[in-house]
């Protein structure tokens, strides 16, 4: 289950990260900056059925609190107000987002202990 995430982890591989931020608008500078960062990610989760990820690093930090399966509104680190829904498929975290007619995945999986991000 999703308890498997509750905990402190470095980010050690972030695939397709540059492509997805170029398509969604991020500007050079900013990718360039956002390529070299690997935030620390914590994942707790509440009596309140809610899971906290919080991301943490020397360029920004942004939390969202959700409940699996249940759309939230979601203000990204690069700016943009997204709905957002984040399930638990496979083993993996899911979050998915929308925006502007536009959207986006993001799969976050724990594999031999390490946290990895694939965009899709």
């Amino acid at each position: 289950m999703v308890e498997q995430f509750v905990g402190n982890w470095t980010l050690v591989s972030s695939d397709n990260f540059d492509d997805y931020m170029k398509t969604i608008g991020v500007n050079f500078a900013t990718r360039q900056m956002g390529n070299m960062v690997k935030p620390n990610l914590v994942f707790s989760m509440g009596d309140d059925g809610f899971i906290s990820m919080k991301s943490e690093s020397t360029f920004k930090t942004t939390e969202i609190k959700f409940k699996l399966t249940e759309e939230f509104e979601e203000t990204t680190a690069d700016g943009r107000n997204t709905k957002t829904v984040v399930t638990f498929e496979n083993g993996k975290l899911v979050q998915h987002q929308k925006w502007d007619g536009k959207e986006t995945t993001i799969e976050r999986e724990i594999q031999d202990g390490k946290l990895t991000a694939v965009r899709l």
